[in-house]
């Protein structure tokens, strides 16, 4: 369709308007950098000395930001051109900059930050309205979508889409070019330059939306929303979401932007401002910090992290992470659950224990409900029991604390552990003191009797020493199973303050006193320790060297008695990190009744990942519940709530979840628990299609598990594939059993593609070498320049034999083919990758090659239709497949939509 004369006026007023202001701006931007090489500091006056190290602070913050806007914007002027007409028929013409431009006047132009309120009209179609904070509305007759660009020394902007309430949509590939076309006389000599002229101008003026080549691996930058996903991405900050679409749909891209507006807080209205001021004032780190996104794979990891960039938002490696990575760490370092080499007694993560049913991998949420249920009872019955054990005691003094104990525990609401843990603080001060009592007793007991083995053998500590070094393991950590009970599980909590040596005379002290504790409370209990462990050699290497049997019976006793005031001494503690030993127990009590764990011997130690995110989860839900209290908030720093420290310490601003579905409800709850409780602020997006794992999300009623807040969105315009690939990704869905796959291409938009194509009965490397080899020659030929492409093999050991025989068959091409082992994004810009398809979630490219597409079908046979349509939905145009034999029978009926090659469906497409 050509574009008419008045059009192309109206063009030219476009691109003469638009040039000139990225000039403007740019030199503007230069301009004021320079001004800003004075030190911040002299810009104060008089300054107080009491005040001037936090106002220098601010300034140097403000000066900072300023910089980065102006550097930002000497790069990148503007990403929209906007005429509007208001309520009293006045035009303004808005241009949208990516960052802020607040430091750069214009007189006949406004300026505004896409963030910022007005910048919503970048995204609405020609002929909405949008009514601004001060009620003044306006109405878009007119809109560019620019991509800045310096050559030389002269502003351009490429594939400009331009559309106006007078003309359609028209892209221009150059808007310089644009002008550059100067009109020719009508005489013979000048009638070959005006036909070469005519289609030079015909090439550059495309009517409609032209889709361009990706030729890096990247996200598609997409600078301007569409006006629904601007609409999710403005939404409060204290906001709780899950984007739903399909892939190409711009879910990854909303949730970037969606964070560099919330960050930048000049745009903000008035109450997120205030929100976040609060939040300064009560977090550990700064609001511009305090953000996390996770995603499944560490490939896509780099891969947002690239487009954070884009965004003007520095992201480091503690800000995107992998859920598994993330878990690791704060499993290990912050909330203690794993071994480490100075804490024996955590549990060890094994990637290959199979003692899980399939009951538990499919009933996750459930299996977790029934863990929560046991566990909460059981510690609320060992508070009962602990209290009416103290109500019966002798000590009419301990009997008194006993009876009120109880009397709270058997109140009405006897089952609400929040309300149990806030009104048993009023108690802890009198059983902290008997307690405290009962341990000098102990103490000095076991220390008369270790003093008159050292008085009567200067060498007692240095023998024992060398004794424990004689052991194969670590006395100072292990606890022998058996050998103490769960009311006893804290009953070290004094001396664990205190780091144990690794050798010498201060080492064996405290092994000596410990084992001579856990002695007398086994004889005070009627229990014998259980032979072979390594209490029971040091206590048979100690023998009559100990306490007398009298001696024992009276410290088990006090101890006894010690374990249960401490029941009450710190209740919150024990029951957060409590939790792990009620796993334990919960664990060997399941194992012959519930179905969870398979009935084999399960070690002690041994932890499976899915139940470590379990156990993460019952502790950031148990403080959680307790920071809906602003009492317990107030009161953090109290040590009767020091346990809750360093959950409050894990929590973010924001939360931000990228492929959501390739995560349990458990792991997505624990995500969303992470989010600070003064925000709740947790934005998800996904696709229940793309699910790559047998434990992952299937549901809506997993998401509303996993946050009952939480609200649901769907996209639906695809911007990525072409309308043939779009058709067979559908078509895999169908051919899936399932009907919900709705993309809606964009409007006026060049959709028009190729045919996937398919060979069969490719037995070996070489020979699939070839083929692909011969389809990247043909789209190189059709494209003009090499795109992004991808090759996908079914198992991980395939990956580096294919990139060497298809680098063989590309050599003449001098292209580079590069293995990708482990998802890792090797290479340069134009090389081609090879991936297990495993890691390309979140991926875009604009061809891929799906090699031995029914050996996958064997590897996976429950997810294999998954793999196929997150593999297929990669590729953006191209989209290749090789078979070992021929296509899997479930998707047989495919076959009618490929082509052996594009040599018969080849198009321009420049």
């Amino acid at each position: 369709m050509s574009t008419s004369n008045d059009t192309k006026a109206l063009l030219e007023t476009v691109a003469r308007n638009t040039l000139d202001t990225f000039e403007f701006i740019a030199t503007e931007a230069s301009a004021k950098l320079s001004e800003q090489s004075t030190s911040p500091a002299n810009a104060l006056a008089n300054v107080n000395t009491l005040t001037s190290e936090e106002a220098i602070r601010k300034i140097v913050e403000i000066s900072d930001e300023n910089r980065t806007n102006l550097q930002h914007l000497l790069k990148n002027p503007a990403i929209a051109r906007v005429v509007a007409v208001d309520d009293e028929n006045h035009l303004h013409t808005y241009f949208i900059c990516r960052k802020s431009p607040a430091a750069i006047q214009f007189d006949d132009i406004e300026l505004a930050s896409y963030r910022s309120p007005v910048g919503r009209i970048a995204s609405l179609p020609v002929r909405e309205e949008l009514q601004l904070p001060n009620g003044k509305v306006l109405k878009v007759v007119e809109r560019a979508e620019l991509h800045p660009i310096l050559v030389g020394q002269d502003w351009d902007s490429e594939n400009s889409l331009v559309q106006g309430e007078n003309y359609d949509s028209h892209t221009v590939i150059s808007l310089r070019d644009l002008l550059s076309t100067v009109p020719s006389e009508q005489s013979g000599d000048r009638l070959l330059e005006m036909l070469l002229e005519e289609e030079s101008e015909s090439a550059n003026v495309v009517v409609g939306i032209r889709r361009t080549v990706l030729t890096r691996m990247e996200l598609r930058d997409q600078p301007v929303l569409d006006k629904f996903q601007d609409g999710i991405f403005r939404m409060p900050l204290n906001s709780c979401l899950l984007l739903l679409g399909p892939p190409g749909t711009g879910k990854t891209t909303t949730l970037i932007r969606r964070l560099g507006q919330k960050l930048d807080v000049e745009t903000l209205g008035p109450n997120e401002q205030l929100l976040i001021q609060n939040l300064n004032e009560s977090s550990a780190f700064p609001h511009k910090e305090s953000w996390m996104m996770f995603t499944p794979t560490s490939l896509l990891q780099q891969y947002v992290k690239e487009s954070f960039s884009l965004e003007g938002v520095p992201a480091s490696d503690n800000h995107v992470r992998t859920w598994a990575d993330y878990k690791l760490y704060v499993a290990r370092n912050v909330f203690g659950l794993l071994s480490t080499s100075t804490k024996k007694s955590g549990f060890v993560l094994k990637g290959s224990v199979n003692y899980l049913t399939d009951d538990a991998l499919n009933n996750l949420t459930s299996w977790f409900d029934d863990f929560e249920t046991w566990q909460k009872s059981y510690y609320i019955e060992r508070l009962r029991k602990s209290a009416k054990e103290l109500s019966i005691n002798d000590d009419d003094r301990i009997a008194e604390l006993g009876e009120s104990l109880l009397a709270l525990l058997e109140s009405d609401d006897h089952t609400n552990i929040d309300r149990i843990l806030r009104r048993l603080r009023g108690k802890i001060s009198e059983a902290r003191e008997i307690a405290i009592e009962l341990k000098s007793e102990i103490d000095r007991s076991i220390r008369y009797a270790l003093n008159l083995q050292v008085n009567l053998n200067r060498k007692f500590l240095d023998e024992l020493a060398t004794f424990l070094n004689s052991l194969s393991e670590n006395i100072d950590s292990e606890v022998d199973e058996g050998d103490i009970g769960e009311e006893e599980e804290d009953e070290d909590d004094d001396d664990e303050q205190e780091k144990t040596p690794r050798i010498g005379r201060k080492r064996a002290e405290l092994a000596y006193r410990r084992v001579l504790r856990t002695q007398s409370r086994a004889v005070a209990s009627g229990r014998s320790l259980r032979k072979g462990t390594i209490t029971a050699s040091v206590i048979d290497w100690i023998s009559d060297r100990g306490l007398k049997s009298e001696e024992q019976m009276e410290v088990g006793k006090s101890l006894l008695l010690q374990a249960k005031l401490r029941t009450f001494v710190n209740p919150v503690k024990l029951y957060i990190d409590g939790i792990p030993t009620r796993y334990r127990s919960y664990r060997h009590v399941c194992q012959s009744d519930k179905g969870w764990y398979q009935n084999i011997k399960i070690r002690r130690t041994d932890i499976h990942s899915l139940e470590l995110d379990m156990l993460l989860l019952s502790i950031l839900r148990g403080a959680r519940s307790l920071f809906s209290s602003r009492e317990v908030v107030r009161e953090l720093q109290d040590p009767y709530w020091s346990a809750l420290l360093p959950v409050y310490h894990s929590y973010k601003n924001q939360i931000f979840v990228d492929e959501a579905t390739d995560f349990s409800a458990i792991q997505l709850s624990c995500m969303s628990a992470l989010s600070h409780p003064l925000t709740n602020s947790f934005f998800a997006c996904g696709d229940f299609h793309q699910r790559l794992s047998s434990w992952g999300t299937r549901s809506i009623i997993d998401i509303k598990w996993a946050n009952p807040k939480i609200d649901i969105e769907k996209v639906s315009v695809g911007y990525r594939q072409s309308r043939e690939l779009n058709k067979f990704s559908r078509k895999i869905v169908q051919l899936a059993g399932e009907t919900d796959y709705d993309v809606v291409l964009p409007q006026h938009a060049d959709r028009e593609g190729f045919p996937p194509v398919l060979v069969e009965n490719i037995h070996n490397n070489v020979d699939a070498g070839k083929w692909i080899a011969d389809r990247v020659k043909e789209i190189e030929n059709i494209v003009n320049l090499l795109p992004s492409i991808a090759i996908l093999v079914p198992e991980e050991e395939q990956v580096g034999p294919v990139a060497r025989t298809l680098g063989e068959a590309l050599t003449e091409q001098n292209i580079n083919v590069v293995a990708c082992h482990n998802g890792q994004a090797l290479g340069q810009e134009n090389d081609i990758r090879v991936f297990d398809v495993q890691h390309i979630k979140g991926l875009e490219f604009e061809a891929v090659f799906f090699k031995d597409a029914d050996r996958l079908a064997e590897l996976y046979p429950d997810l294999y239709d998954k793999f196929l349509y997150v593999g297929s939905t990669r590729a953006a145009t191209y989209l290749g497949v090789t078979c070992l034999g021929t296509l899997p029978f479930a998707i047989s009926d495919l076959r009618t939509l490929f082509s052996p090659d594009w040599k018969e469906t080849s198009r321009s497409v420049a």
